[in-house]
């Protein structure tokens, strides 16, 4: 397998731009002071783009997904544990996909 090196500056440069948008970003929010209400707001992007990025994935696929999206929910708010309710929806699917 030969790596074409195009491919190779155009991960790097990837690489790049995604690092200055990031170290810009955290540059400039130290830079600026914030208010309760934009600093609120903020908080709520995170969460946001999880669900933007999760949802599509549930509903497009089947019934096993979808109640171990649920069981995700329920247990997340239930202990407000993060990565409990992560490894719970993992051993979800497995089990309902095994079972289906």
């Amino acid at each position: 397998m030969r790596l074409d090196p195009l491919t190779i500056i155009t991960i790097l440069l990837m690489a790049v731009a995604t690092y200055a948008t990031r170290a810009g970003g955290l540059w400039l929010a130290s830079r600026l002071e914030l208010s309760g209400r934009v600093e609120a707001w903020l908080d709520y992007i995170p969460g946001a783009i999880l669900v933007s990025i999760v949802a599509p994935v549930v509903l497009a696929s089947g019934l096993a997904e979808a109640l171990a999206a649920l069981a995700v929910v329920l247990v997340a708010s239930r202990t407000g544990s993060l990565p409990v309710a992560m490894v719970t929806g993992v051993c979800a699917v497995l089990v309902l996909r095994t079972l289906a």
